[in-house]
Parts: C-alpha cells; sequence; structure tokens
C-alpha cells in the first residue's frame, strides 16, 4: 500500500507541476481539473480513496507551485496569428508512453525558461523534446534537462512545439521549424532579463527534436536571429535513408516528397564551412536511430572542419534522456557543459 501510495502522490505532483507550468489562470487550472474527472475515478478505483475533490487537486497546485517559481512561461505566438495554423477541434493531452509523460495534439507552443542558477555563465540553450513528430516527451527530454542545465549556470529553455498534422495546419511540415526559429527570436530578445550573451544561444535536440534542430542549423534563414550558434544532437537523425525518408513522408509531410524537396532533407550533403559547431551523443545499440546518424554527421563536419564533439557510448539505446549510471550515459551532460565552456560558446 505504501508503494501505492507513492505512485499516487507522484501522479499528483506531476500533474500539479503540468499546471504550475502551464502559465494557466486559477479558473483554467480548475476547468483542466475537471476535465482529468476521469483519472480522478481511476485513481479512486485503484487505491480505495473515498474522495478526491477539485479543491484537492488545487491545494497540490499550490503546494508544488514553488517547484515552478524558477520557470517562467512563454506563449511562441502571443498577440500574433500562429503561422500555418488552422482552426481545428482537437485538444492537448498528456499520456504516459515509453515509462515517460509525454504530450499529445500540440497546437499552442511554448517556452518554458529556467533560470541560470549560482554562477551564471552566461550562455543560454533551447531544448527541443523527441516523440517522432507524433508527440513531445516534455519530461525526460525536456523539463528534467533543463533542471540540471539551470544548475549548472545555464539558462535552458524547453520548446513545446506544435505536433505536425493536417488537422490543424495545411503545412504541417513547416510547423517545427516555424516554431523553432520563434523560439530563438524570443529568447534572445530576453537575453538581457535573464543574463546571458544572445550570441551564446544554441538547440539541444533529442531524436526527432534533434532532427529539428539540424534542420534548423543547415536550412539558414535570412534573419540571423533565427539562426543557433550551435547544436547538439541527442541520438540525432541527419541521414536521408529510406527508411528517414519513409518517416518524414508519413509524420512530417504527409505526403509523398518532391526531388526539390528530397535533395533538401538530405541534410549530410548540406554541411558546409559555414555549418555551426555541434555537440553529439549516440549509443551503439540504438535500434531506432542507428548510429551512423551521428557518426556520418560527424565525419561531413570534420571535413568541413567545423568543431564537432562526438561521445559514442557502447550501451544506452534510444531515448536515455538525461542517461543512467550503470551503463555510463550520464556522463554527456557534464560533457556538454565543458565543450561549451572550453569553446567559447
Amino acid at each position: 500500500m505504501k508503494k501505492e501510495r507513492r505512485s499516487f502522490d507522484k501522479e499528483f505532483k506531476l500533474i500539479a507541476v503540468e499546471l504550475c507550468q502551464s502559465g494557466k489562470s486559477t479558473n483554467e487550472v480548475a476547468d483542466d481539473l475537471d476535465f482529468r474527472a476521469e483519472l480522478v475515478g481511476r485513481w479512486k478505483r485503484e487505491f480505495g480513496m473515498k474522495k478526491i475533490t477539485k479543491f484537492y487537486l488545487l491545494f497540490l497546485f499550490i503546494l508544488f507551485g514553488q517547484i515552478a517559481e524558477a520557470q517562467d512561461v512563454y506563449k511562441l505566438w502571443e498577440g500574433q496569428d500562429k503561422p500555418y495554423y488552422k482552426e481545428n477541434n482537437l485538444k492537448e493531452y498528456q499520456e504516459e508512453i515509453w515509462g515517460t509523460l509525454c504530450l499529445f495534439n500540440v497546437t499552442d507552443p511554448t517556452l518554458t525558461i529556467y533560470k541560470a542558477k549560482g554562477e551564471n555563465l552566461g550562455k543560454a540553450v533551447i531544448i527541443i523534446p523527441g516523440g517522432g513528430y507524433e508527440l513531445v516527451a516534455m519530461h525526460h527530454e525536456g523539463y528534467d534537462v533543463a533542471e540540471i542545465l539551470s544548475s549548472l549556470g545555464i539558462t535552458a529553455a524547453v520548446l513545446k512545439y506544435r505536433i505536425p498534422n493536417p488537422e490543424t495546419s495545411d503545412q504541417p511540415d513547416k510547423v517545427p521549424l516555424t516554431d523553432t526559429r520563434r523560439a530563438l527570436v524570443l529568447l534572445r530578445e530576453m537575453a538581457e532579463k535573464y543574463d546571458f550573451d544572445k550570441k551564446k544561444v544554441g538547440l539541444l535536440g533529442f531524436s526527432a527534436g534533434s532532427h529539428l534542430a539540424t534542420v534548423a542549423s543547415l536550412w539558414k534563414s535570412d534573419k540571423n536571429e533565427e539562426n543557433p550558434d550551435y547544436s547538439a544532437l541527442i541520438y540525432g537523425v541527419t541521414n536521408l535513408s529510406n527508411t528517414n525518408l519513409k518517416w518524414l513522408e508519413e509524420s512530417l509531410y504527409f505526403r509523398k516528397l518532391a526531388k526539390q524537396e528530397i535533395d533538401q532533407n538530405r541534410l549530410l550533403d548540406l554541411v558546409s564551412k559555414y555549418t555551426r559547431p555541434s555537440f553529439l551523443v549516440h549509443a551503439y545499440d540504438d535500434d531506432v536511430c542507428l548510429v551512423e546518424e551521428t557518426t556520418l554527421y560527424a565525419q561531413r563536419l570534420n571535413e568541413y572542419n567545423i568543431l564537432v564533439e562526438t561521445h559514442i557510448f557502447s550501451k544506452g539505446g534510444h531515448g536515455f534522456g538525461l542517461g543512467r549510471k550503470e551503463d555510463g550515459t550520464d556522463q554527456w551532460i557534464n560533457l556538454f557543459v565543458n565543450w561549451l565552456k572550453s569553446n567559447n560558446l
């Protein structure tokens, strides 16, 4: 029963944290809690609790509000129309998958900023969680990573980007990149507020998020403020294999790609002497994003004498987020910070 209670409390806490980070008003929170009635009912059945009310959840919202004190949530397109957006009836929701809480049906993108703690290094990074362009793994590839980077003196911002979907956009393939570029602009606009150098702002992506970070790095925008100063790709996607082409057509474009689009997505061919530095992490036993995604990209960067640092672990699989002590993958985040510091990025 104690184990069940801990699980129960943990799930309540996750909801409280989520609501704190949502930027919603108290009334909106209450409505959201009503929306979770089915989940509350399940808790009643599983734990034999006689009564769980909206007010108890609101109490937890206040109790765990301190967790979100160091974070500020900004809507990416506040006060303006969201590009490539069409009206729809989808509702965003959170569900556990792959052992972590993920977001589905994201149509309202935000940037959650974690202030640098301790010695401020004057650097900032936008974290782009993965999810195959079908969901956003906001916790273990987003908030968890931001908390650590913040504690190490880096301003860390977690991007909740819109998931490409023909129901929400006539050009779904343009949606994630547009949100990423907007996030870069928005974060740089707040450089003075958070005390970092606007010329030291990079992208840190996981899986599909790393594909998005690579695209944002190689498809250079005419507006300098929309381009990252570096990229960090954790179990990245850089190679247009047949498998990846099929994935892009089914999950990002929702159609067959034209020849020009195929050429544009041959990311390895887009590396040039103007490409920004990269930090790469992978595991040899990753059977989702093969290690060649990283080794081929590292090779191309090296051919152009672009600063690149690569760490490949013998074990780790896919989706390890912050990593695990038992296989050594937990070393990457300190290696990343050291890379930023030693190269003045």
